[in-house]
């Protein structure tokens, strides 16, 4: 089982390690967000097919897809918690006095 949140954090220490530009580390982000979008759209994806195919009687195990929907909840959830805190860190600015 790979786990891409590791992968993601060796990119972000290598774009660190030499001087980036603002745009080259905007794009190293954005990039890796979409990425990671990606990622939880994916698992998402996946978890609604063996549900299908586990509702229409298909052949497939009850923990493989348990195991997916947990997967993708899981997933989901830190990705809502990753854009809270990005919205609370955004307010926490605007509210920040020049």
């Amino acid at each position: 089982m790979a786990i891409s949140g590791i992968n993601l954090l060796n990119t972000i220490q290598q774009t660190t390690a030499g001087r980036t530009t603002p745009a080259q580390a905007q794009k190293t982000f954005s990039s890796m967000l979409k990425q990671s979008l990606n990622e939880v759209n994916a698992t998402q994806i996946q978890s609604d097919a063996l549900t299908n195919q586990l509702a229409n009687g298909g052949q497939v195990d009850l923990h493989s897809v348990m195991i997916a929907s947990q997967k993708a909840n899981i997933m989901m959830q830190t990705t809502l918690e990753v854009r809270n805190k990005a919205v609370e860190a955004y307010q926490e600015m605007m509210r920040m006095q020049v």
